[in-house]
């Protein structure tokens, strides 16, 4: 059993809730991060964890949720930053409020993550920050372009923090969603737990063979 603290900013239901149960069932302390607390009650009792209301494209939100850490006693091993939002749409027609806001949750609240989990990991001697991509952040599709520009931005965001922070002992991780989440008789669509196992995999990886990126597909889609 660990005595580690996981962070979760994001949380919902789906792949989020599989982290926590995993974690939770790992020996980990949670600290669970949303903009509606209210919706976590079932996820709490199933974990024990505690919550804190973000949005996590707010720069004096996120700032607040690592405050409350902080008074907390909560130093993150292990911060996963799994908000998600996107606008779809011809190009010429995209509202541009909406994609701003599907910049500034997508790629900008990872920065803010990243950030504040950073300062706390290096002080404390390391630990693992991991980031929800999407095969958008490797192709652009079609009437996709805000969600492509915040997962592109996501994934560069990843790759330079792992080539700075890799040799200061903290491990920096992006999974390429490449599929649809869900459960399935078929296999066909990614199940949330068997993603979480691979989170996990990341977190536990001996430091002489690191990986920075993962692709998590199921076996009968394409690419």
């Amino acid at each position: 059993m660990s005595d580690e603290t996981a962070l979760i900013v994001g949380v919902g239901d789906g792949l989020s809730a599989s982290l926590a149960r995993l974690f939770h069932a790992e020996g980990m302390t949670l600290a669970l991060a949303a903009r509606d607390t209210a919706k976590l009650a079932g996820l709490v009792a199933d974990t024990a964890a505690r919550t804190y209301a973000c949005d996590a494209a707010d720069r004096a939100d996120m700032a607040s949720l690592f405050e409350s850490l902080d008074r907390d006693g909560l130093t993150p091993d292990l911060a996963v930053y799994n908000p998600s939002f996107r606008v779809r749409g011809p190009f010429v027609e995209l509202d541009r409020e909406a994609v701003a806001r599907t910049l500034a949750v997508t790629a900008y609240g990872a920065f803010l993550m990243g950030q504040h989990a950073a300062s706390r990991m290096l002080k404390a001697g390391g630990g693992t920050i991991l980031f929800t991509g999407a095969s958008a952040g490797v192709k652009g599709y079609p009437q996709s372009a805000p969600f492509a520009m915040g997962k592109f931005a996501l994934r560069g965001l990843a790759q330079s923090m792992a080539r700075e922070l890799h040799p200061r002992n903290i491990h920096v991780g992006h999974v390429v969603i490449d599929g649809g989440i869900g459960e399935s008789v078929d296999d066909a669509r990614l199940h949330p737990d068997a993603i979480a196992q691979s989170y996990l995999h990341l977190h536990r990886q001996h430091r002489s063979a690191w990986a920075w990126e993962i692709e998590l597909r199921p076996f009968v889609e394409t690419f």
